[in-house]
């Protein structure tokens, strides 16, 4: 079963976006970045918008992968999402 998130995606993807800049599992110099993400995630809004969008109209591996997932609608769109990350650039 797929995990229902409690946070917007807008919300989650923003603080990805301002965890990856902070973070030294990023490009960022904090070991403990949790407390600056939550202080600067609102700052990123806007880009995690314009990622959100991106999502918007799915690649043919994606309705491909959506079609084999089932009828659980949560199911198949992380399953689509999952085909669009593995997808090459």
């Amino acid at each position: 079963m797929t995990d229902i998130a409690v946070t917007s995606p807008i919300e989650r993807i923003a603080r990805v976006i301002a965890a990856e800049a902070l973070s030294v599992n990023g490009e960022g110099q904090d070991s403990s970045a949790g407390g600056e993400v939550d202080a600067v995630w609102r700052e990123e809004v806007d880009r995690a918008v314009a990622v959100l969008k991106t999502l918007r109209e799915p690649t043919p591996e994606m309705v491909q992968a959506g079609h084999g997932a089932g009828g659980d609608p949560a199911e198949i769109w992380s399953t689509m999402v999952r085909a669009a990350i593995e997808e090459t650039v």
